[in-house]
Order: structure tokens, then C-alpha cells, then sequence
């Protein structure tokens, strides 16, 4: 278990690696969040593909209640012998009656620091461009990453774990196929 923390009103969260136990609770977060199956049904494929990291897939709790869940999963960038690992983070989700408490911003906190503390070092997020450049993103065009999809500049998004991280960097993501579904 990842060390608790205290949301603004005291209440302790609790953010760990999810369990087989939690996967419906992870299906139920993710449909209430996004009012739609897609992204639990996401979560469902990539935990039985290659590119699912156990250690990167965690649940927020409130008490034993799963209220959030974080997922990075592996991709690449570029093609050929230049393409190079990162990951992507999605999706996160925390259930709507939970959510503007902190919990997805300690989601985001707990997996940037459990993914560099396992040696990723790159990024890769589609998200909300109030949110996430808190934490360090910054428009991936930036850095010569594309996405491989129509998707507004500002919100396809890069995040350097490392110093130096997207040096040399460049090219379109490679999703797992399972996102093509979403």
C-alpha cells in the first residue's frame, strides 16, 4: 500500500495497486465517471494484454469504498529502430459523488511518482488542459510527439519523468489496439 493520505476535510484516502477483488468496483468507477461503458470495458482488455503494468493500475479507497482508479499502460513513440517505451495514462476516473475533493489530483500525484520510482520516464496523456499541466504536462507537439487521432494540440500532452527524458524523442504514439475500441 501506498502511504494514505488526508483529503481537505481529514477524511484518509487510501491508494494502492488494485486486486482482482477490486474489478468490479474499477468497472463501476470508470462507467459512473464517463456515463458509458467504454472506458471500464478499456480497463477490462488492456488488464489481460501485454501492455497492462499491475503496479501502475491503482484504486483510490475511502474506508474499503473503491472511489477512483488511475491506469498507465505501455506504449511507443516513433516508428522503427527510433521508436522509444513510454506510457500512456488512461483513464482515470473517480466516481461523481467523490469527485473536486482531491482524489483524482492524488491519483495523478501517486502514479507519476510510483511510475518513476519503477524507471518509466515519458508520459503520455489525452486530457484536460486545466488539469493535467499541474502535474507537468505540457503539449506534446512540443516535443515532436503526435498523437494518432484528431485531437486538440493543447490536450494531447507529454510529461518528462527524468531530466533529459525527451531528448531525442519524436514521432506518432502507439496505442495498444485495445484503445481503438473506446
Amino acid at each position: 500500500m501506498i502511504e494514505p493520505r488526508s483529503l481537505a476535510g481529514g477524511e484518509p484516502l487510501a491508494i494502492r495497486p488494485e486486486t482482482a477483488q477490486d474489478e468490479a468496483a474499477i468497472d463501476r468507477v470508470n462507467e459512473l465517471a464517463f456515463a458509458r461503458p467504454n472506458e471500464a470495458n478499456l480497463v477490462a482488455g488492456l488488464r489481460n494484454s501485454a501492455h497492462f503494468i499491475k503496479e501502475l493500475s491503482l484504486v483510490a479507497c475511502l474506508g474499503k469504498e473503491v472511489v477512483g482508479h488511475i491506469l498507465f499502460t505501455h506504449v511507443t513513440i516513433g516508428r522503427d529502430e527510433n521508436a522509444r517505451r513510454a506510457i500512456s495514462l488512461a483513464p482515470m476516473a473517480v466516481a461523481p459523488e467523490h469527485q473536486r475533493r482531491g482524489i483524482g489530483s492524488a491519483l495523478v500525484h501517486e502514479g507519476l511518482d510510483e511510475a518513476r520510482r519503477l524507471g518509466h520516464s515519458v508520459v503520455i496523456v489525452l486530457g484536460h488542459v486545466d488539469f493535467y499541466p499541474r502535474f507537468g504536462f505540457v503539449p506534446a507537439s512540443r516535443a515532436g510527439i503526435k498523437a494518432p487521432f484528431r485531437v486538440p494540440d493543447e490536450a494531447f500532452m507529454v510529461c518528462a519523468l527524468q531530466a533529459g527524458a525527451l531528448e531525442g524523442v519524436g514521432g506518432e504514439v502507439a496505442y495498444p489496439p485495445e484503445f481503438s475500441k473506446v
